[in-house]
């Protein structure tokens, strides 16, 4: 573990502080909503209470605090959590359909982050009617947005500042939630017979369509998977510790608010926020302006969620390039500019869309439900595997399938009243990310090795060959072979065939990017002394791949060591000690014309094209763009080779026949 974090890895206040304010904001603001939404057009009874509160705490005890605080922060892969740390974890085992959960895992989360944001910050403006009845909606919409604007502008200063900055708000929202939750509840301690499960049980199946209120009972457990993808921030025993204080809060402010409905049994909510509801008149202004801040914060738990699995899925090349910064010294924490700007217009969307938090609840939690069950798949997997106990894997198969499939059901009844919404958005992603699968695969499978030795005859005469015209001093090749011994037979093809490149010294550079934050390592192989060397740099996942910048620095520390002359080998400027010139050259595979593919196939590709087209450049994003750069087209066959037929023509006999009908004409 990196020493720049590991204060923030053990428990420690600054930890938990830190926790607060990156982990706990979305399952923390729940309160705000849960309840107004299990009871809803419902008239206020004491069944619908008992059994709603009921099925909120065996939910938080059994999803948030068993399956994630327990089981998956059990599954770290060194140090990191989220789906793809989970799938990099199982992978290993050879199963194929793993990566499946993961990208629609990946996805589902994503698209929830559109509706993350929007409905957490609405329900916390929509505090205010409590103090001004006669405040519009357009007013509402207006403070919502510009709320937004300003937290994803905040994003890019890390989250780091993030947690320092909200940590201590966040503090102050559990202890002000809890504190008035205990108020309430001292008056009605008869409500705390909640806890027992019977109750949830006469709710789901004999209350009159009670088995549809899970949808609104699961939005209280909906930050639990960011507290699993945000593992990499703050260390799993700041997690645990923290989430008792947390959850001790939670449930005070559920069974406080449940304290005060039981004081309405009859009634309708008309509108009524009973988290706003409980609070003293004098202060409801506070209330509000708190809620508002923790809203914020609930909206940072699932962006910079977001950041930590598209980064993962990057590195699985299941995501297009993009520009990542680390724009603090903690391990975990990035920012992706374009991810920021993509989830900030789709709250905007969501907001002008569907407008009320009432509305953006039926097109909330239906993607998340999806999520974790894809979740509890590769934790199934992972404990069956590498555990080896088969009871307790099918005791934790059995349970979690089993509410979480529950949970969905009922989830399913949302999708025509606003679910397709985030549905559509996570399609969109999971066709970009199996496109790229599907292209990896072939391109994977149709790749060819070639041993390099049998090619260092053919590089030594090239050289010497004055009939082909010289490509540059120093010909850097970035190659996706990473040993001396086998070389991509795309370069070979590039060197001798597409067109005789001569040059006075090759090089073959692989770069590997590895889990040490921070390592910035090299090898080298020398394959001909001074004509031909094999690089291979290893590169942490926060260190700056300027591949350009690294590359010069290698050639000097080779020049001190007297392996290879850095002067140029031109007459008229090796006089003048002129450096070497040196032309990078950077090969895209390009399916051949002369291959017989499929309509799929030949989709896929097609959408590959697409999708590299709009994403960052291979030179950009190893820091190529400012040198001699040339970007090189090798087709590759994915298919076999097209037949086609021709025929000869005898050409005597036909000028035979010929002469023969002009003379029988005459």
């Amino acid at each position: 573990m990196d020493s720049k974090d590991s204060r923030y890895q053990k428990v420690s206040a600054a930890g938990i502080l830190i926790a607060m304010g990156i982990i706990y904001g979305d399952i923390g603001t729940s309160p705000l909503y849960t309840l107004r939404f299990i009871v809803g057009d419902h008239v206020i009874t004491e069944d619908l209470i008992f059994g709603g509160l009921s099925c909120v705490f065996w939910t938080l005890a059994l999803i948030t605090t068993i399956k994630y605080v327990y089981l998956a922060l059990n599954a770290d892969n060194k140090g990191e959590g989220g789906i793809f740390a989970l799938y990099a974890l199982v992978r290993r085992y050879k199963a194929q359909w793993v990566i499946f959960p993961a990208i629609i895992g990946c996805c589902t989360l994503i698209a929830d982050g559109f509706i993350t944001p929007a409905i957490s910050v609405t329900s916390a403006i929509e505090g205010l009617r409590s103090l001004n009845p006669d405040i519009t909606e357009q007013t509402i919409i207006t403070i919502v947005i510009a709320i937004l604007l300003a937290l994803f502008l905040f994003q890019q200063f890390g989250s780091n500042v993030v947690g320092k900055t909200f940590g201590p708000v966040m503090l102050v929202w559990f202890l002000f939630i809890g504190s008035i939750g205990l108020f309430h509840l001292v008056g009605n301690v008869s409500v705390l017979k909640a806890l027992n499960p019977v109750y949830a049980y006469h709710l789901l199946v004999e209350y009159p369509g009670g088995f549809w209120i899970l949808g609104a009972v699961f939005l209280c457990t909906t930050g639990a998977e960011a507290m699993y993808s945000d593992l990499g921030h703050c260390g799993k025993s700041n997690i645990r510790v923290g989430w008792i204080f947390v959850k001790i809060c939670l449930l005070l402010s559920y069974f406080g608010q449940g304290a005060w409905l039981l004081e309405h049994q009859g009634t309708k909510l008309e509108g009524a926020i009973p988290f706003f509801e409980i609070m003293p008149q004098a202060l409801l202004f506070f209330g509000v302006i708190i809620a508002t801040m923790a809203t914020i914060i609930a909206s940072q738990a699932l962006i910079s969620g977001t950041f930590t699995l598209v980064n993962e899925a990057m590195k699985l090349k299941l995501w297009p390039a993009t520009l990542v910064r680390y724009p603090s010294q903690l391990k975990g924490q990035i920012y992706i500019p374009s991810i920021n700007w993509i989830l900030m217009f789709g709250c905007i969307l969501v907001v002008l869309y569907f407008k009320e938090s009432d509305a953006m609840q039926s097109a909330y939690g239906l993607a998340i439900t999806f999520d974790m069950l894809m979740t509890t798949s590769l934790l199934v997997y992972y404990f069956s595997t590498s555990k080896k106990s088969t009871v307790r894997t099918s005791l934790i198969a059995l349970a979690f399938f089993s509410i979480e499939g529950s949970f969905l059901i009922s989830n399913l009844s949302k999708f025509s009243h606003g679910g397709w919404f985030s549905f559509t958005i996570a399609f969109i992603f999971f066709l970009m990310m199996y496109i790229l699968l599907r292209a990896r695969i072939l391109r994977d499978r149709h790749t060819e090795f070639v041993d390099l030795k049998h090619y260092v005859p053919l590089i030594q005469d090239l050289q010497v060959d004055t009939s082909v015209p010289k490509e540059a001093t120093n010909l850097v090749y970035m190659a996706v072979a990473n040993s001396k011994r086998y070389i991509d037979s795309n370069i070979i093809y590039s060197i001798f065939k597409k067109r005789p490149k001569r040059a006075d010294v090759y090089w073959f550079v692989h770069v590997d990017t590895v889990d040490s934050p921070y390592t910035s390592k090299y090898s080298v192989d020398t394959i001909i002394p001074k004509k031909c060397f094999f690089i291979r740099i290893k590169l942490g996942f926060k260190s700056d791949h300027r591949v350009n910048l690294l590359f010069n620095k290698i050639l000097h520390d080779m020049a001190n060591s007297a392996e290879i002359d850095m002067t140029s080998h031109y007459d008229s400027l090796q006089k003048h000690s002129m450096p070497a010139d040196f032309k990078f050259i950077i090969l895209h595979s390009l399916a051949s014309v002369d291959s017989e593919i499929s309509t799929f196939d030949n989709l896929i590709i097609q959408g590959y094209r697409f999708i590299k087209k709009h994403s960052l450049s291979t030179e950009e994003m190893y820091g190529l763009e400012l040198a001699n750069v040339e970007v090189e087209r090798v087709p590759i066959m994915v298919g076999p080779p097209a037949k086609v037929r021709i025929k000869r023509e005898k050409e005597d006999a036909e000028r035979e026949k010929e002469m023969r009908y002009h003379g029988h004409s005459d």
